[in-house]
């Protein structure tokens, strides 16, 4: 039973975490980051295959944590998809850092990891998973400046993500 619980522990731990060679921000505010974020591009993913737009809402939850609400459009199926998820910070004690993990199902979390922000008006940010096959640029906005977001994809390319491999989503079905 022990060596059971103890796999549990490594599999969930093993979800969460920052790429080698990537860092989080620091002086992150949490309050400033909630609300409606549009997918500008990602790396493909199997649980967004096939969805854009994307979207994602953050909003705070009353047990203190965030209440995620990601939405799609499935251009096959021609309807929209919606889940709903739980955040919070990686660390408890460093509220301050953009080290979040998220859960939309049960006990199971993956990382969050904001690596850059528009630090000024929050109109911007670059988010990662524990590693580096889970990226997203996003926007406040549905629609990004070409020219921000070239110098974001050339960011992302100079911190070892495979920027070959992005996929820009389109803002409206």
């Amino acid at each position: 039973m022990k060596k059971w619980i103890l796999c549990l522990f490594v599999l969930l731990a093993g979800c969460t975490g920052i790429p080698r060679d990537v860092s989080v921000v620091d002086n992150f505010s949490l309050q400033r980051f909630l609300g409606t974020w549009y997918e500008i591009a990602r790396l493909d993913n199997r649980f967004e295959k096939e969805l854009e737009p994307v979207s994602a809402t953050y909003s705070l939850a009353q047990d203190g944590s965030v209440k995620v609400v990601n939405r799609g459009y499935d251009a096959k199926k021609k309807e929209w998809k919606n889940i709903e998820g739980r955040a919070s910070f990686l660390d408890e004690r460093q509220t301050d850092r953009g080290a979040l993990k998220v859960s939309f199902f049960g006990p199971f979390y993956a990382s969050y990891n904001v690596i850059a922000l528009d630090s000024e008006h929050y109109s911007w940010a670059m988010v990662c998973g524990r590693d580096k096959s889970y990226f997203w640029i996003l926007s406040k906005s549905p629609e990004m400046d070409p020219i921000l977001l070239r110098e974001l994809v050339a960011k992302a390319a100079s911190l070892g993500f495979d920027t070959a491999k992005i996929r820009y989503v389109r803002a409206r079905p």
